[in-house]
């Protein structure tokens, strides 16, 4: 492990939180991803090489443990009590960040925030009792993810890259933009409708509900805006 050979807490908390990657894992982990496998999928990008780097390290350093350890990835990772208390570190550093750090198109990845709608923010108790089918067609996206389907089905709910082969109940476009800035509170979902930048097709009771399935980014309800200087 890297070190700045100095006294100073933030340089010394800096060795371990400033590695690529290690905020996205803990920031994971926060949110209650155990598995190896969990973990990585909430941090699409990153190599099974290096997460498992980053894992040790922070298993080195006290942040996280296996109780359960096989010295195998079907091992859980836990968060001590030292890695639970960057709870609040984390939420800084987030609000920092939605509120100084412009969100350009290459942090708006459609894929990402569907993904994080179905693996963090699903409000399954709103859910109908049927599966709903929604299609989202992005056209400011180039061709590999400009239509991106959403299986709405409790436990089982599930983004998918190609059609799942069911009927669609929902189709809905949006440009990616509009989707982070929705997802993260900034823009209310009637008043993407009334701009044009999100329309729906479908049976109008499903149309209304889709917006509620969505308990929206844990920084929507900060109430913060981005800000210039």
């Amino acid at each position: 492990m890297r070190t700045y050979g100095q006294y100073c807490p933030i340089a010394r908390a800096a060795e371990i939180l400033a590695e690529r990657w290690t905020p996205i894992i803990l920031r994971n982990m926060l949110l209650g991803a155990t598995t190896f496998g969990e973990i990585a999928d909430g941090a699409p990008g990153i190599s099974r090489t290096l997460l498992a780097y980053r894992l040790r390290d922070l298993e080195t350093a006290g942040v996280i443990d296996r109780p359960d350890s096989k010295g195998d990835r079907r091992s859980r990772y836990m968060l001590t009590k030292a890695g639970r208390d960057l709870n609040a570190v984390m939420l800084a550093m987030g609000t920092w960040g939605e509120r100084w750090m412009e969100m350009t198109p290459r942090h708006t990845d459609p894929g990402v925030v569907l993904d994080s709608w179905r693996r963090w923010y699903l409000a399954i108790d709103r859910l109908p009792g049927q599966r709903i089918v929604a299609r989202f067609d992005f056209p400011d996206q180039p061709k590999k993810i400009e239509r991106l389907w959403m299986v709405f089905d409790g436990e089982r709910t599930e983004v998918c890259r190609s059609n799942p082969g069911f009927d669609e109940d929902l189709v809905v476009t949006i440009d990616s933009r509009a989707l982070s800035e929705w997802h993260l509170g900034r823009l209310a979902w009637a008043d993407g409708l009334r701009s044009g930048r999100i329309a729906v097709a479908g049976p109008p009771s499903l149309a209304r509900a889709l917006p509620r399935w969505n308990r929206l980014s844990g920084w929507a309800h900060l109430g913060i805006k981005p800000m210039t200087a």
